[in-house]
């Protein structure tokens, strides 16, 4: 079988024995399938006026999640005939595709196990395009059970001190995993979060029912005075929420992100406390990913595309970036989507 791997301007472009797939575009083209990793809005797009010719292929999941996130996926599908989708573990419902179990495009993939996320599954491929969001050998997670310990004993000293904290993630994928690992302390949920949660809710995923800031505002249950805990978006101090937070409440802030593992990222976002939490592979799992799918060729792309391509290629791999090193803006643009995702 022979497979093309290349950059178009919409993203990453495959041509498979005469199919050509668009894969996590920025924009509609017309193609013979369109595939939707997960629902991030770095990896949806808008439909545009121009009529496109294309199968959209995507799960559930994240053709639910997109619609409450205001994205319509338009008559999407499962399973087509050669391509299969796979589990990566990265949020709910993020897949990646089989094409002709030949070529695997993995999306965002993590390869850890926390609360209700599955570890991905690497299938054997003989191309591989991967991410490559943290290729570099100094972004190395620590153990879930030591991010919650370190967490729980923050929360723990400031409920002594009557202080308030404020628990900060994406707003779809991490702040539902907040909302699980730290359900115990009954976080109120920031409005955006609770919509998300209700959707993972619908899906099968129990998440705790707390009450949500509007709520907690209008009872008057936010105080001083009484310590108490929120779930909410992953937001710099300069946030007007943020500052009103801590103008009136006194709040701390304890943000989760892969990024934490470098000690820029707590002064950048001006958070209290920051925790390496990811829904990524750090560099090790990157590693262990390509190695599980042993393939022949290996494509990397977003993040530390070049980097990682060159560690692949020490350790005796085929491996280039999709964009040939071209995007360099690919690894800092990431520290700035936090909000968006």
């Amino acid at each position: 079988m022979h497979s093309r791997v290349f950059l178009g301007q919409s993203g990453i472009m495959v041509q498979q024995n005469g199919t050509t797939i668009s894969l996590d575009p920025s924009y509609p083209i017309n193609c013979d399938f369109t595939f939707v990793s997960h629902a991030h809005v770095d990896h949806l797009h808008r439909r545009g006026r121009k009529k496109i010719k294309t199968q959209v292929v995507a799960s559930k999941e994240t053709t639910l999640i997109a619609q409450a996130r205001g994205y319509e996926i338009v008559d999407p599908a499962e399973d087509q005939g050669g391509l299969q989708l796979v589990d990566t573990g990265h949020i709910l419902g993020s897949r990646g595709l089989l094409v002709d179990d030949d070529l695997y495009y993995t999306g965002d993939i993590c390869m850890r196990e926390r609360a209700f996320m599955k570890p991905a599954k690497m299938p054997h491929a003989r191309t591989l395009i991967i991410e490559s969001t943290f290729g570099m050998p100094e972004y190395i997670f620590p153990p879930l059970s030591e991010v919650m310990h370190r967490t729980n004993k923050i929360i723990s000293e400031m409920y002594d001190l009557g202080i308030p904290v404020i628990l900060m993630g994406y707003t779809l994928g991490k702040a539902q995993m907040l909302t699980k690992l730290f359900g115990h302390w009954h976080p109120i949920i920031h409005d955006s979060v609770a919509k998300i949660n209700s959707v993972y809710s619908e899906l099968g995923v129990k998440l705790a029912c707390g009450v949500t800031h509007r709520q907690a505002e209008e009872q008057g249950l936010l105080s001083k005075s009484i310590p108490w805990v929120m779930v909410a978006p992953l937001m710099s101090e300069r946030n007007a929420f943020v500052r009103e937070m801590k103008d009136r409440f006194g709040a701390i802030t304890i943000g989760f992100s892969g990024w934490a593992v470098g000690n820029r990222y707590k002064y950048m976002m001006g958070l209290d406390y920051v925790m390496p939490l990811s829904d990524h592979c750090d560099y090790k799992e990157l590693v262990v990913a390509v190695k599980q799918c042993r393939p022949d060729k290996i494509y990397t792309f977003h993040g530390f595309a070049r980097e990682f391509a060159e560690s692949l290629q020490e350790m005796g791999f085929d491996a280039e970036p999709v964009d040939n090193g071209h995007n360099r803006k690919a690894a800092q643009m990431a520290l700035t989507l936090d909000s968006f995702q």
